[in-house]
């Protein structure tokens, strides 16, 4: 073994020295026996080139001529075997030396000094790539189509966020997108290239991908907490101008943080109910309303007013 476990290696590093000297004994053998067919191939190109010449003076017959020639093309083809029995022991005495065949970091060692090694059976160790580092993601079928036009725009960047961290916050690149979806999940896979120059990244960490999807100049954003479900139908409460809770249906689009994008159902300048909805026990229930400001679409933190503890007072927000 021929490296620290857990060690930043560079391809081409020596990693595992298997013992060559059985190997060594098989590459002298095979060139013994190319030798040894040379020799053979050099005799019968010789009694062939004989035959010729005595085949013209008609000294010796067509058959004998033919049979020397035969001896001559095998001949040929014994070096041909011979010179592949030796490129392959050869190979099999360079495989003695296992090397890393990318750069990255080397775990720990499955087997020391002394243990055997079956080929293609014995696992040594394990190698990862660390800078750059791949990131796997599916989207479902919709949200992959949405995203195409912009991706042929040239939006590559995504935002990637590691273990559910806001602080491991990372952008990368998108270089690859599968040429078909996977029938069982109705999904398309991508790939990102994020760069890890300093390593912290570790193979194998749970990724949210942010991918945009679609460009929006301008959207209805709703604090996600106003929107109320009943079966598969969403909904909202709205103030209208007598401060009384309104249901109004609503469609929904992407979410975009804390924010929910509206498609359909509320109108600029509508109040949504965004604090205490649950006290709102019917349509039409009068309530006391206290606006609190719009929060941008970047900004997670929404400001929500006091709420009193003997009335039904519920925070509306102006969208």
């Amino acid at each position: 073994m021929a490296f620290e476990e857990g060690e930043l290696v560079e391809q081409g590093d020596l990693l595992f020295l298997i013992d060559p000297r059985p190997y060594q004994a098989r590459v002298g053998a095979a060139q013994a026996e190319l030798d040894q067919a040379r020799s053979q191939q050099t005799l019968a190109a010789s009694e062939a080139e004989r035959a010729r010449v005595l085949l013209g003076r008609q000294a010796i017959s067509q058959e004998v001529h033919d049979q020397r020639q035969a001896a001559l093309n095998s001949a040929r083809a014994m070096v041909d075997a011979a010179e592949a029995a030796l490129d392959t022991a050869e190979l099999d005495l360079e495989y003695t030396r296992i090397t890393a065949p990318v750069s990255g970091r080397v775990g720990r060692a499955m087997v020391t000094r002394g243990n055997l090694a079956n080929a293609d059976q014995s696992l040594l160790t394990t190698l990862v790539t660390i800078d750059p580092i791949h990131v796997y993601f599916e989207a479902d079928e919709q949200a992959a189509f949405a995203s195409q036009t912009l991706l042929a725009d040239g939006e590559s960047s995504l935002t990637i966020e590691l273990g559910g961290d806001s602080q491991r916050q990372y952008t990368g690149a998108l270089d690859f997108i599968d040429n078909h979806l996977n029938p069982s999940t109705g999904t398309l896979q991508f790939r990102a290239l994020l760069a890890n120059a300093d390593g912290r990244i570790r193979p194998g960490e749970f990724a949210r991908v942010e991918m945009p999807v679609a460009r929006l100049e301008q959207a209805l954003l709703v604090d996600r907490k106003a929107i109320l479900t009943d079966q598969d139908r969403r909904y909202v409460y709205v103030i209208d101008g007598d401060n009384r809770a309104e249901r109004r249906q609503v469609a929904t689009g992407r979410q975009v943080e804390e924010l929910m994008v509206v498609t359909d159902g509320l109108s600029p300048g509508d109040r949504v109910i965004v604090n205490g909805v649950q006290k709102v026990f019917f349509p039409g229930m009068p309530v006391n309303p206290q606006s609190v400001a719009d929060a941008p679409a970047d900004d997670t933190s929404i400001s929500d007013g006091p709420v009193s503890n003997n009335q039904a007072t519920i925070a509306a927000r102006e969208e």
